[in-house]
């Protein structure tokens, strides 16, 4: 299909400017209007879904090659393996749940916000579907600023501050991340700094960077690792990298903070995914690079369990979970095996699912009592039963409970962790022991014993739009619990050719293994 990833990066700018024309005395409208197009974006993606070339080839389809800044090499070059068709399906399917959720959510400026999660969800497609440096940067860039104006206008009483430590946070990195770009560009062509250049023709091309892999010098590997580490790592946020997300999600609206954990928090793994393992390769296997960063991911997977199990506020509490969470992805990643890789892959997946359901579930109780304070609450499932009963399905996942969602993906990251070192598995098994404590004990204190505050008991219950909003989320944690053979599949080829690349030895030795355990 021709033209499909265009269509599916700028059918969201379309969606922006109708949003634009419609009289801002109609908000009704303009949510339909907004609604409309990101169901339409959702329904554009599935065809990804069924593309069988993903389960029997790592390469790139959808292919698209314009020339675009011809001095520089640049070109608008687009084009998904199946790692980047599966986060485009979350993000379609998230960017829809968040504008639908937001009919009673947002009552101020609605045209500007939904203009805002529109030209967001095309920036996030865009890095998703780059196949050029320069327009990965460009795209990169674009999801900062709707994001830094819905947390600044459409959030709660510290947003301005919220906002500017996310955009300062994010900024930094990303000047960091175009520095190895131009490190990389320069070194391709007429050398960097004293490292000869390949004498190649200017190029931004990420397939052609690469294959020149394993002829980029070590030292620079390091340095350019490094300098993608601090980019990608703030975005993850990996430990200590993560201190602008508490602020931003509890600050953001709630569907900035389903966006937020659900997508733009994946940026940083796939960044990991597509630039630092492929292209630094020598650097991610080297022994005390790839120590340190499982190191932090380990810290990051207690520290964040042990801070969230102290928190008042549920939409913190959550933030802090997504820590833990991450620290899961990167160590997974950072296994370097095939089942870290695919666990880590597959465990994004999840947290985008659970932890933006969370984040939905908060803003629904928020909506009708105005406080997140788990003090304020008690005795819920009393007077609100079927939110009861989804907000434990939803925890159920998070925490990682067999036969939904969550389970699949941690058990495939400790099965990579402890392939590589067993004492990886066993410092981040605490992390489930802790994750699963802190929710409980959040579920036990909100919904069960006596419903002591009298401003509660008259709360309604989730309403048809409410369920609707978040029954996808439940249906995809049952699917992938229960049956995640499709979704292993369709990253299986992509992340075989990233342990090739990374460490050859696993590629060889953990596939049988894999094989048998079921894993494609």
């Amino acid at each position: 299909m021709n033209g499909l990833l265009s269509l599916l990066i700028f059918l969201p700018v379309v969606g922006t400017l109708a949003v634009f024309l419609v009289p801002r005395e109609k908000p009704g409208l303009i949510r339909w209007v907004a609604t409309l197009f990101t169901g339409a974006e959702f329904l554009l993606s599935l065809p990804l879904w069924t593309f069988t070339g993903f389960r029997t080839s790592g390469d790139f389809f959808f292919r698209e090659t314009h020339d675009w800044i011809p001095s520089l090499g640049a070109k608008y070059a687009l084009g998904v393996d199946g790692i980047a068709a599966l986060l485009i399906l979350l993000t379609t399917l998230l960017s829809f749940i968040s504008v639908y959720s937001s009919f009673t959510a947002v009552t101020k400026r609605e045209k500007e916000y939904y203009a805002f999660l529109l030209l967001l969800e095309t920036g996030m497609i865009g890095v998703f579907c780059a196949l050029d440096f320069f327009l990965f940067y460009v795209f990169w860039e674009v999801m900062l600023v709707p994001m830094y104006f819905l947390i600044g206008i459409w959030g709660g009483p510290r947003k301005l501050y919220a906002a500017i430590k996310f955009f300062l946070y994010t900024l930094a990195g990303s000047v960091v991340m175009l520095l190895a770009i131009i490190a990389l560009y320069f070194f391709n062509t007429s050398g960097f700094l004293w490292w000869k250049g390949l004498g190649n023709a200017p190029s931004f091309d990420i397939v052609h960077f690469q294959s020149i892999a394993s002829q980029i010098p070590p030292d620079l590997q390091i340095w350019l690792f490094w300098a993608f580490f601090i980019g990608f790592a703030i975005k993850v946020p990996m430990f200590p990298f993560h201190t602008w997300l508490p602020d931003a999600h509890v600050e953001a609206p709630t569907a900035g903070s389903v966006i937020l954990a659900g997508v733009l928090l994946k940026m940083g793994t796939y960044g990991f995914l597509r630039f630092s393992l492929p292209i630094c390769s020598g650097a991610s296997r080297t022994y005390w690079v790839q120590l340190t960063v499982v190191v932090l991911s380990i810290i990051g997977i207690i520290y964040g369990s042990m801070v969230a199990m102290v928190q008042k506020d549920m939409k913190k509490l959550v933030a802090y979970s997504s820590v833990a969470h991450l620290g899961f992805v990167m160590l997974g990643l950072f296994s370097l095996n095939n089942a870290g890789i695919q666990g880590g892959i597959l465990q994004s997946i999840n947290h985008g699912l659970s932890t933006g359901g969370l984040f939905l579930l908060v803003g629904i109780v928020y909506e009708r009592t105005h406080t997140r304070m788990i003090a304020d609450y008690g005795g819920l499932s009393g007077v609100m039963p079927v939110y009861a009963m989804l907000f434990m399905v939803i925890l159920l996942a998070s925490i990682g409970l067999p036969l939904l969602n969550g389970f699949v993906g941690e058990f495939t990251i400790l099965t990579g962790a402890f392939l590589a070192d067993w004492r990886w598995a066993a410092w981040a098994s605490l992390g489930v022991i802790l994750g699963a404590a802190y929710m409980l004990w959040l579920y036990q204190r909100v919904f069960f014993g006596e419903l002591t505050n009298e401003k509660n008991k008259g709360l309604e219950d989730v309403n048809l739009r409410e369920i609707l909003t978040l029954a996808p989320l439940i249906v995809m944690c049952f699917w992938i619990g229960l049956y995640p053979k499709p979704f292993f599949e369709m990253t299986a080829k992509s992340a075989e050719k990233i342990v090739a690349a990374v460490n050859p030895p696993a590629a060889s030795e953990s596939a049988p293994r894999m094989a048998a355990a079921g894993v494609k």
